[in-house]
Protein backbone atom coordinates (compact mmCIF):
# COMPACT_ATOMS: atom_id res chain seq x y z
CA UNK A 1 0.00 0.00 0.00
CA UNK A 2 1.44 3.35 -0.87
CA UNK A 3 0.80 7.04 0.24
CA UNK A 4 -1.99 7.84 -2.13
CA UNK A 5 -3.88 4.29 -1.97
CA UNK A 6 -3.64 4.55 2.08
CA UNK A 7 -5.26 8.26 2.25
CA UNK A 8 -8.85 7.35 2.76
CA UNK A 9 -8.11 4.36 4.90
CA UNK A 10 -6.18 6.44 7.24
CA UNK A 11 -9.45 9.00 8.05
CA UNK A 12 -11.07 5.29 8.61
CA UNK A 13 -9.04 3.87 10.78
CA UNK A 14 -7.33 6.92 12.31
CA UNK A 15 -4.08 8.14 13.98
CA UNK A 16 -1.47 6.96 15.23
CA UNK A 17 1.17 8.55 17.30
CA UNK A 18 4.89 6.16 17.53
CA UNK A 19 6.92 7.82 20.46
CA UNK A 20 10.71 6.51 19.66
CA UNK A 21 12.33 5.88 16.51
CA UNK A 22 13.93 3.22 17.11
CA UNK A 23 13.99 0.19 15.24
CA UNK A 24 10.66 -1.22 17.47
CA UNK A 25 9.18 2.29 16.72
CA UNK A 26 10.75 2.40 12.93
CA UNK A 27 8.79 -1.08 12.51
CA UNK A 28 5.24 -0.10 14.18
CA UNK A 29 5.36 3.21 12.28
CA UNK A 30 5.94 1.05 8.96
CA UNK A 31 3.56 -1.79 9.79
CA UNK A 32 0.82 0.68 11.00
CA UNK A 33 0.81 3.20 7.76
CA UNK A 34 0.71 -0.27 5.88
CA UNK A 35 -2.67 -0.96 7.30
CA UNK A 36 -3.86 2.75 6.36
CA UNK A 37 -3.45 4.34 9.39
CA UNK A 38 -2.39 8.09 9.51
CA UNK A 39 1.06 7.94 11.65
CA UNK A 40 3.20 10.23 13.44
CA UNK A 41 7.01 8.99 14.26
CA UNK A 42 8.50 11.42 16.97
CA UNK A 43 11.93 11.18 18.65
CA UNK A 44 14.19 13.22 21.01
CA UNK A 45 16.96 12.88 18.68
CA UNK A 46 17.91 14.68 15.78
CA UNK A 47 18.02 11.48 13.32
CA UNK A 48 16.26 8.24 13.73
CA UNK A 49 17.40 4.97 14.79
CA UNK A 50 17.29 4.90 18.69
CA UNK A 51 20.93 3.64 19.71
CA UNK A 52 21.39 3.05 15.89
CA UNK A 53 22.69 6.50 15.95
CA UNK A 54 26.27 7.23 13.55
CA UNK A 55 29.00 8.78 14.65
CA UNK A 56 32.06 11.30 12.62
CA UNK A 57 35.05 12.06 14.08
CA UNK A 58 38.33 13.32 12.07
CA UNK A 59 37.07 10.96 9.00
CA UNK A 60 36.49 8.16 11.08
CA UNK A 61 32.71 6.59 11.11
CA UNK A 62 31.19 5.01 13.91
CA UNK A 63 27.85 2.61 14.26
CA UNK A 64 26.79 3.73 17.63
CA UNK A 65 24.70 0.89 18.17
CA UNK A 66 24.01 -2.64 17.04
CA UNK A 67 26.49 -3.81 14.39
CA UNK A 68 25.05 -7.64 14.30
CA UNK A 69 22.04 -8.91 11.40
CA UNK A 70 20.89 -12.05 12.24
CA UNK A 71 17.57 -12.12 11.44
CA UNK A 72 17.30 -10.49 7.87
CA UNK A 73 13.85 -11.33 6.82
CA UNK A 74 11.98 -9.10 9.54
CA UNK A 75 13.51 -6.20 7.55
CA UNK A 76 12.84 -7.22 3.97
CA UNK A 77 9.08 -7.54 5.44
CA UNK A 78 9.15 -3.89 6.15
CA UNK A 79 10.13 -2.84 2.63
CA UNK A 80 7.64 -5.36 1.26
CA UNK A 81 4.70 -3.87 2.76
CA UNK A 82 5.24 -1.44 0.14
CA UNK A 83 5.92 -3.40 -2.66
CA UNK A 84 9.60 -2.44 -2.56
CA UNK A 85 12.60 -4.92 -2.03
CA UNK A 86 15.52 -4.06 1.13
CA UNK A 87 18.55 -5.19 -1.39
CA UNK A 88 17.47 -2.46 -3.62
CA UNK A 89 18.35 0.07 -1.50
CA UNK A 90 21.10 -1.24 1.64
CA UNK A 91 23.04 -4.36 0.53
CA UNK A 92 23.41 -7.05 3.56
CA UNK A 93 26.76 -8.93 2.88
CA UNK A 94 26.98 -12.11 4.34
CA UNK A 95 30.13 -12.92 6.65
CA UNK A 96 31.56 -16.41 6.49
CA UNK A 97 33.49 -15.36 10.17
CA UNK A 98 30.78 -14.77 12.65
CA UNK A 99 32.75 -13.81 15.92
CA UNK A 100 36.75 -14.50 16.89
CA UNK A 101 37.21 -15.52 20.33
CA UNK A 102 40.13 -14.15 22.07
CA UNK A 103 41.16 -15.78 25.00
CA UNK A 104 43.70 -14.50 27.67
CA UNK A 105 45.53 -17.00 27.80
CA UNK A 106 46.42 -16.07 24.03
CA UNK A 107 44.13 -18.84 21.94
CA UNK A 108 41.73 -17.97 19.39
CA UNK A 109 38.80 -19.52 18.56
CA UNK A 110 37.18 -18.61 15.16
CA UNK A 111 32.86 -18.98 14.90
CA UNK A 112 32.41 -19.21 11.25
CA UNK A 113 29.57 -19.76 8.83
CA UNK A 114 31.11 -22.96 7.52
CA UNK A 115 29.83 -25.73 9.36
CA UNK A 116 33.46 -27.81 8.89
CA UNK A 117 35.75 -24.96 9.74
CA UNK A 118 33.95 -24.44 12.75
CA UNK A 119 34.12 -28.34 13.81
CA UNK A 120 37.86 -28.27 12.99
CA UNK A 121 37.72 -24.55 14.87
CA UNK A 122 36.37 -27.08 18.09
CA UNK A 123 38.36 -29.70 17.35
CA UNK A 124 41.49 -28.05 18.06
CA UNK A 125 40.56 -27.52 21.79
CA UNK A 126 38.22 -30.39 22.59
CA UNK A 127 37.47 -33.40 19.79
CA UNK A 128 34.56 -34.72 21.65
CA UNK A 129 32.72 -31.10 21.66
CA UNK A 130 32.21 -31.22 17.67
CA UNK A 131 29.20 -33.96 18.63
CA UNK A 132 28.30 -31.78 21.14
CA UNK A 133 28.08 -28.99 19.48
CA UNK A 134 25.78 -30.74 17.06
CA UNK A 135 23.45 -31.80 19.97
CA UNK A 136 23.59 -28.08 20.87
CA UNK A 137 22.20 -26.49 17.38
CA UNK A 138 19.46 -29.57 17.72
CA UNK A 139 18.67 -28.62 20.78
CA UNK A 140 18.89 -24.62 19.80
CA UNK A 141 16.57 -25.55 16.58
CA UNK A 142 13.98 -27.18 18.50
CA UNK A 143 13.87 -23.70 21.16
CA UNK A 144 13.88 -21.80 17.96
CA UNK A 145 11.21 -23.65 16.27
CA UNK A 146 8.59 -22.94 19.83
CA UNK A 147 10.35 -19.48 21.24
CA UNK A 148 10.80 -18.01 17.74
CA UNK A 149 8.16 -18.87 14.70
CA UNK A 150 5.58 -19.65 17.60
CA UNK A 151 5.61 -17.30 20.58
CA UNK A 152 7.71 -13.80 19.45
CA UNK A 153 5.15 -12.74 17.00
CA UNK A 154 2.34 -13.45 20.20
CA UNK A 155 1.31 -11.44 22.35
CA UNK A 156 1.41 -12.43 26.33
CA UNK A 157 -0.74 -9.90 27.70
CA UNK A 158 -3.52 -12.69 28.78
CA UNK A 159 -2.68 -15.31 31.73
CA UNK A 160 -4.38 -17.89 29.08
CA UNK A 161 -1.85 -17.41 26.67
CA UNK A 162 0.87 -18.15 29.24
CA UNK A 163 -0.71 -21.13 30.74
CA UNK A 164 -1.10 -22.85 27.23
CA UNK A 165 2.69 -21.97 26.74
CA UNK A 166 3.73 -23.55 29.72
CA UNK A 167 3.69 -27.18 28.69
CA UNK A 168 6.11 -26.07 26.07
CA UNK A 169 8.05 -24.28 28.51
CA UNK A 170 8.71 -27.24 30.93
CA UNK A 171 9.19 -29.33 27.76
CA UNK A 172 12.41 -27.10 26.55
CA UNK A 173 13.72 -26.41 30.00
CA UNK A 174 13.30 -22.85 29.70
CA UNK A 175 13.78 -22.13 33.80
CA UNK A 176 17.07 -23.58 33.11
CA UNK A 177 20.08 -20.61 32.16
CA UNK A 178 21.56 -20.51 28.70
CA UNK A 179 24.90 -21.84 30.61
CA UNK A 180 22.99 -24.79 31.40
CA UNK A 181 22.02 -26.02 28.23
CA UNK A 182 25.35 -24.90 27.14
CA UNK A 183 27.28 -26.91 29.60
CA UNK A 184 24.94 -29.99 29.02
CA UNK A 185 26.76 -30.34 25.52
CA UNK A 186 29.91 -28.74 25.77
CA UNK A 187 32.58 -29.54 28.41
CA UNK A 188 36.10 -27.21 27.33
CA UNK A 189 35.72 -24.56 29.78
CA UNK A 190 37.01 -22.32 27.03
CA UNK A 191 34.21 -23.19 24.16
CA UNK A 192 31.48 -23.50 27.03
CA UNK A 193 32.47 -19.50 27.49
CA UNK A 194 32.45 -19.12 23.91
CA UNK A 195 28.86 -20.31 23.23
CA UNK A 196 27.36 -18.94 26.31
CA UNK A 197 28.02 -15.53 25.33
CA UNK A 198 24.66 -14.39 23.22
CA UNK A 199 22.80 -13.65 25.96
CA UNK A 200 25.30 -10.54 26.66
CA UNK A 201 24.30 -9.05 23.14
CA UNK A 202 20.85 -8.75 24.46
CA UNK A 203 21.84 -7.46 28.33
CA UNK A 204 21.48 -10.82 30.55
CA UNK A 205 23.95 -12.58 32.62
CA UNK A 206 24.00 -16.01 30.66
CA UNK A 207 24.13 -17.56 34.08
CA UNK A 208 20.86 -16.45 34.44
CA UNK A 209 19.09 -15.08 30.93
CA UNK A 210 16.26 -18.22 30.53
CA UNK A 211 17.62 -21.43 27.88
CA UNK A 212 14.62 -20.01 25.27
CA UNK A 213 17.99 -17.65 23.85
CA UNK A 214 20.04 -20.47 23.66
CA UNK A 215 17.30 -20.28 20.17
CA UNK A 216 20.28 -17.88 19.10
CA UNK A 217 22.51 -20.76 17.53
CA UNK A 218 19.91 -21.74 15.63
CA UNK A 219 18.34 -18.27 14.22
CA UNK A 220 22.29 -17.49 13.25
CA UNK A 221 22.78 -21.20 11.79
CA UNK A 222 19.56 -20.80 10.12
CA UNK A 223 19.76 -17.09 8.80
CA UNK A 224 23.37 -16.18 8.95
CA UNK A 225 25.50 -13.45 10.25
CA UNK A 226 25.33 -9.99 8.18
CA UNK A 227 26.66 -6.95 8.28
CA UNK A 228 24.56 -3.59 6.39
CA UNK A 229 27.18 -2.12 4.02
CA UNK A 230 27.77 1.65 4.69
CA UNK A 231 27.21 0.59 8.10
CA UNK A 232 23.41 -0.10 10.36
CA UNK A 233 23.34 3.84 9.90
CA UNK A 234 22.52 2.95 6.31
CA UNK A 235 20.07 1.13 7.20
CA UNK A 236 18.54 3.56 9.30
CA UNK A 237 18.66 5.91 6.31
CA UNK A 238 17.00 3.78 4.11
CA UNK A 239 13.96 2.79 6.76
CA UNK A 240 13.67 6.92 6.94
CA UNK A 241 13.27 7.26 3.14
CA UNK A 242 10.55 4.66 3.36
CA UNK A 243 8.87 6.24 6.04
CA UNK A 244 9.00 8.96 4.15
CA UNK A 245 7.56 7.88 0.83
CA UNK A 246 5.03 5.50 2.48
CA UNK A 247 3.86 8.45 4.04
CA UNK A 248 4.82 8.48 8.05
CA UNK A 249 4.87 11.70 9.12
CA UNK A 250 8.49 12.18 10.98
CA UNK A 251 9.25 14.71 13.91
CA UNK A 252 12.54 14.84 15.02
CA UNK A 253 14.22 16.61 18.07
CA UNK A 254 10.79 16.20 20.00
CA UNK A 255 10.89 15.12 23.79
CA UNK A 256 7.84 13.53 24.60
CA UNK A 257 7.20 14.94 28.59
CA UNK A 258 3.89 13.12 28.94
CA UNK A 259 1.30 10.92 27.56
CA UNK A 260 -2.40 12.45 27.33
CA UNK A 261 -5.29 10.58 28.84
CA UNK A 262 -9.07 11.42 28.38
CA UNK A 263 -11.57 8.79 30.12
CA UNK A 264 -8.62 6.17 30.35
CA UNK A 265 -7.78 6.12 27.39
CA UNK A 266 -4.15 7.77 25.45
CA UNK A 267 -5.40 10.68 23.76
CA UNK A 268 -2.19 11.98 22.45
CA UNK A 269 1.34 13.84 23.91
CA UNK A 270 2.97 16.80 25.38
CA UNK A 271 6.57 17.85 24.21
CA UNK A 272 8.62 19.46 26.10
CA UNK A 273 8.64 22.40 23.59
CA UNK A 274 4.80 22.14 24.68
CA UNK A 275 3.67 20.92 20.90
CA UNK A 276 0.62 18.94 21.36
CA UNK A 277 0.16 15.77 19.37
CA UNK A 278 -3.48 14.05 19.04
CA UNK A 279 -3.76 10.74 18.24
CA UNK A 280 -6.42 7.82 19.09
CA UNK A 281 -4.08 5.04 19.45
CA UNK A 282 -0.13 5.46 21.18
CA UNK A 283 2.65 3.28 20.76
CA UNK A 284 5.90 3.46 22.85
CA UNK A 285 9.15 2.72 21.23
CA UNK A 286 10.42 4.10 24.37
CA UNK A 287 11.68 2.04 27.85
CA UNK A 288 8.38 1.05 29.71
CA UNK A 289 10.17 1.70 32.65
CA UNK A 290 10.92 5.14 31.70
CA UNK A 291 7.09 5.49 30.07
CA UNK A 292 5.31 4.57 33.31
CA UNK A 293 7.73 6.73 35.83
CA UNK A 294 8.04 9.77 33.27
CA UNK A 295 5.69 10.00 30.77
CA UNK A 296 2.01 9.02 32.11
CA UNK A 297 0.31 11.12 34.34
CA UNK A 298 -0.69 9.68 38.25
CA UNK A 299 -3.78 8.33 36.97
CA UNK A 300 -2.58 6.13 34.09
CA UNK A 301 0.42 4.89 35.92
CA UNK A 302 -1.22 1.82 37.16
CA UNK A 303 -0.18 -1.43 35.75
CA UNK A 304 0.98 -4.95 36.27
CA UNK A 305 3.80 -5.12 38.51
CA UNK A 306 6.44 -8.11 37.33
CA UNK A 307 7.60 -6.72 40.76
CA UNK A 308 8.67 -3.75 43.18
CA UNK A 309 11.13 -1.53 41.58
CA UNK A 310 13.52 -3.06 43.88
CA UNK A 311 13.06 -6.21 42.91
CA UNK A 312 13.20 -5.22 38.95
CA UNK A 313 16.54 -7.12 37.08
CA UNK A 314 18.17 -4.47 34.37
CA UNK A 315 20.43 -5.17 32.37
CA UNK A 316 23.93 -4.43 32.63
CA UNK A 317 25.44 -1.11 31.49
CA UNK A 318 27.72 -0.09 28.60
CA UNK A 319 30.83 1.12 28.27
CA UNK A 320 31.81 2.12 24.78
CA UNK A 321 35.25 3.46 23.72
CA UNK A 322 35.04 4.64 19.83
CA UNK A 323 38.12 5.48 18.32
CA UNK A 324 40.39 5.30 14.66
CA UNK A 325 43.97 4.00 14.41
CA UNK A 326 46.56 5.72 12.12
CA UNK A 327 47.54 2.30 10.53
CA UNK A 328 45.28 -0.99 9.79
CA UNK A 329 45.35 -4.22 11.93
CA UNK A 330 44.33 -7.22 8.81
CA UNK A 331 44.70 -10.16 11.21
CA UNK A 332 41.57 -8.20 13.03
CA UNK A 333 38.30 -9.38 12.26
CA UNK A 334 35.10 -7.60 12.00
CA UNK A 335 33.78 -8.91 15.13
CA UNK A 336 35.75 -9.87 17.89
CA UNK A 337 34.97 -11.01 21.47
CA UNK A 338 38.10 -10.26 23.65
CA UNK A 339 37.48 -12.79 26.66
CA UNK A 340 39.28 -11.84 30.55
CA UNK A 341 40.86 -13.90 32.71
CA UNK A 342 37.48 -14.26 34.76
CA UNK A 343 33.69 -14.91 33.32
CA UNK A 344 31.31 -16.18 35.92
CA UNK A 345 33.07 -14.19 38.45
CA UNK A 346 33.10 -10.91 36.45
CA UNK A 347 29.61 -11.07 35.68
CA UNK A 348 28.88 -11.61 38.96
CA UNK A 349 30.28 -8.61 39.93
CA UNK A 350 28.60 -6.56 36.97
CA UNK A 351 25.28 -8.15 37.30
CA UNK A 352 24.88 -8.75 41.34
CA UNK A 353 27.59 -7.13 42.94
CA UNK A 354 27.29 -4.05 40.77
CA UNK A 355 30.98 -3.31 41.30
CA UNK A 356 33.44 -1.95 38.29
CA UNK A 357 36.49 -4.81 38.51
CA UNK A 358 39.85 -4.18 37.11
CA UNK A 359 39.20 -6.88 34.87
CA UNK A 360 37.01 -6.99 31.87
CA UNK A 361 35.80 -8.68 28.80
CA UNK A 362 35.26 -7.12 25.53
CA UNK A 363 33.36 -7.35 22.17
CA UNK A 364 35.67 -5.37 19.61
CA UNK A 365 33.85 -4.20 16.50
CA UNK A 366 35.95 -3.61 13.78
CA UNK A 367 33.61 -2.50 10.13
CA UNK A 368 36.76 -2.03 8.14
CA UNK A 369 37.40 -5.25 7.91
CA UNK A 370 34.37 -5.73 5.32
CA UNK A 371 33.71 -1.92 4.76
CA UNK A 372 36.45 0.32 4.16
CA UNK A 373 34.76 3.20 4.19
CA UNK A 374 34.29 3.83 7.46
CA UNK A 375 37.95 5.21 7.86
CA UNK A 376 40.81 6.61 5.62
CA UNK A 377 42.93 4.83 3.53
CA UNK A 378 45.39 3.09 5.87
CA UNK A 379 43.42 3.14 8.55
CA UNK A 380 40.77 1.28 10.90
CA UNK A 381 37.76 2.05 12.78
CA UNK A 382 36.58 0.56 16.28
CA UNK A 383 34.37 0.55 18.72
CA UNK A 384 34.56 -1.51 21.86
CA UNK A 385 31.81 -2.33 23.74
CA UNK A 386 32.53 -3.16 27.64
CA UNK A 387 29.76 -5.04 29.58
CA UNK A 388 29.50 -2.87 33.22
CA UNK A 389 27.21 -2.36 35.89
CA UNK A 390 24.55 0.13 35.03
CA UNK A 391 23.73 2.88 37.61
CA UNK A 392 22.70 1.22 40.49
CA UNK A 393 25.94 0.44 40.28
CA UNK A 394 26.65 3.74 41.65
CA UNK A 395 29.84 4.13 39.97
CA UNK A 396 31.53 7.72 39.22
CA UNK A 397 31.74 7.55 35.35
CA UNK A 398 33.65 10.99 35.78
CA UNK A 399 36.11 10.00 37.33
CA UNK A 400 36.17 5.82 36.79
CA UNK A 401 35.53 6.51 32.74
CA UNK A 402 38.59 7.81 31.56
CA UNK A 403 40.65 5.44 34.08
CA UNK A 404 38.55 2.22 32.16
CA UNK A 405 39.64 3.67 28.82
CA UNK A 406 43.05 3.42 29.61
CA UNK A 407 43.20 -0.50 30.73
CA UNK A 408 41.41 -1.29 28.09
CA UNK A 409 43.41 0.84 25.45
CA UNK A 410 46.57 -0.87 27.50
CA UNK A 411 44.89 -5.01 27.27
CA UNK A 412 44.42 -4.71 23.90
CA UNK A 413 47.60 -3.03 22.87
CA UNK A 414 49.31 -6.30 24.65
CA UNK A 415 47.17 -8.60 22.91
CA UNK A 416 45.68 -8.40 19.58
CA UNK A 417 46.18 -4.45 18.67
CA UNK A 418 50.07 -3.82 18.83
CA UNK A 419 51.03 -0.55 19.98
CA UNK A 420 47.73 0.83 20.02
CA UNK A 421 48.79 3.35 22.31
CA UNK A 422 50.45 5.52 19.39
CA UNK A 423 48.15 4.35 16.90
CA UNK A 424 45.08 5.51 18.52
CA UNK A 425 43.30 8.50 17.60
CA UNK A 426 40.07 10.52 17.79
CA UNK A 427 38.94 8.52 21.03
CA UNK A 428 35.61 9.21 22.90
CA UNK A 429 33.61 7.24 24.81
CA UNK A 430 29.68 6.58 26.10
CA UNK A 431 28.80 5.37 29.62
CA UNK A 432 25.82 4.31 31.04
CA UNK A 433 25.03 7.86 31.95
CA UNK A 434 24.87 8.91 28.49
CA UNK A 435 22.43 6.08 27.81
CA UNK A 436 20.22 7.55 30.94
CA UNK A 437 20.46 11.20 29.16
CA UNK A 438 20.51 10.11 25.58
CA UNK A 439 18.07 7.59 25.36
CA UNK A 440 15.85 7.35 28.65
CA UNK A 441 16.95 4.26 29.72
CA UNK A 442 15.57 3.53 33.07
CA UNK A 443 19.42 3.40 35.03
CA UNK A 444 21.35 3.74 31.82
CA UNK A 445 20.66 -0.38 31.37
CA UNK A 446 21.57 -0.95 27.68
CA UNK A 447 18.67 -3.44 26.82
CA UNK A 448 16.05 -2.67 29.28
CA UNK A 449 15.16 -5.03 31.55
CA UNK A 450 17.46 -8.26 32.09
CA UNK A 451 15.43 -11.18 29.81
CA UNK A 452 15.18 -13.76 32.62
CA UNK A 453 12.60 -16.45 33.07
CA UNK A 454 10.45 -14.49 35.00
CA UNK A 455 10.98 -10.45 33.57
CA UNK A 456 9.80 -13.07 29.65
CA UNK A 457 6.68 -13.14 27.94
CA UNK A 458 3.80 -13.03 30.45
CA UNK A 459 5.77 -11.27 32.58
CA UNK A 460 7.58 -8.70 31.00
CA UNK A 461 6.46 -5.78 30.02
CA UNK A 462 2.86 -6.57 28.09
CA UNK A 463 2.75 -5.13 24.80
CA UNK A 464 -0.96 -3.22 25.50
CA UNK A 465 -1.21 -1.85 28.69
CA UNK A 466 -3.11 -3.80 30.90
CA UNK A 467 -5.48 -0.59 32.16
CA UNK A 468 -5.15 1.78 29.52
CA UNK A 469 -6.52 -0.18 26.02
CA UNK A 470 -5.10 1.61 23.50
CA UNK A 471 -1.45 2.34 24.67
CA UNK A 472 0.75 -0.08 23.22
CA UNK A 473 4.59 -0.95 23.56
CA UNK A 474 7.17 -1.88 20.86
CA UNK A 475 10.20 -1.81 22.67
CA UNK A 476 13.02 -3.68 24.08
CA UNK A 477 11.50 -3.68 27.89
CA UNK A 478 8.76 -5.24 26.28
CA UNK A 479 7.85 -9.00 25.11
CA UNK A 480 9.43 -10.58 23.19
CA UNK A 481 12.64 -8.72 24.40
CA UNK A 482 16.01 -7.19 23.14
CA UNK A 483 18.08 -7.11 20.42
CA UNK A 484 17.02 -6.02 16.59
CA UNK A 485 14.64 -9.28 16.25
CA UNK A 486 13.54 -8.61 19.54
CA UNK A 487 12.55 -5.29 18.55
CA UNK A 488 11.23 -5.91 15.48
CA UNK A 489 8.85 -8.93 16.59
CA UNK A 490 7.52 -6.66 19.08
CA UNK A 491 6.36 -4.40 16.33
CA UNK A 492 4.54 -7.47 14.70
CA UNK A 493 2.94 -8.29 18.14
CA UNK A 494 1.62 -5.09 18.49
CA UNK A 495 0.37 -4.75 14.96
CA UNK A 496 -1.32 -8.63 15.92
CA UNK A 497 -3.51 -6.86 18.45
CA UNK A 498 -4.74 -4.30 16.94
CA UNK A 499 -5.74 -6.66 14.00
CA UNK A 500 -7.65 -8.63 16.84
CA UNK A 501 -9.27 -5.16 17.60
CA UNK A 502 -9.98 -4.13 14.07
CA UNK A 503 -11.45 -7.50 13.80
CA UNK A 504 -13.75 -7.17 16.58
CA UNK A 505 -14.95 -3.73 15.93
CA UNK A 506 -16.47 -4.52 12.53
Amino acid sequence: MNANSSENASRELGTILVIGAGFGGIAAALRMRAKGFQVTLVDRLSAIGGRAQVYERGGFRHDAGPTVITAPFLFDELFELFNETRSDHVEFRALDLWYRFYFHCGRQFDYCRSMDETNEQIRKFEPKDVDGYQHLLTKSKAIYEVGFDKLANRPFHKVKTMLLQIPHLLRLKSYYSVTTIVNQHLKHPLLRQAFSIHPLLVGGNPFSTTSIYALIHYLERKWGVYFCMGGTGKLVQALHGLLLRAGVTVELNVDIEEITLSRGLANGAIAKCGKIFKADRVICNGDPPTVYAQMLPADGQKRRRLASEKLTHYSMGLYVLFFGTKRQYPDVAHHTIWMGPRYKELLKDIFEKKILSDDFSLYLHRPTATDPSFAPDGCDSFYVLCPVPNLRGKINWNEEGPKLKNRIIKALSNTILPDLESEITEAFAMTPEDFKSDYRSMHGAGFSLAPIFTQSAWFRYHNRDPHIPNLYFSAAGAHPGAGMPGVLCSAKVVETLIDEELAASK
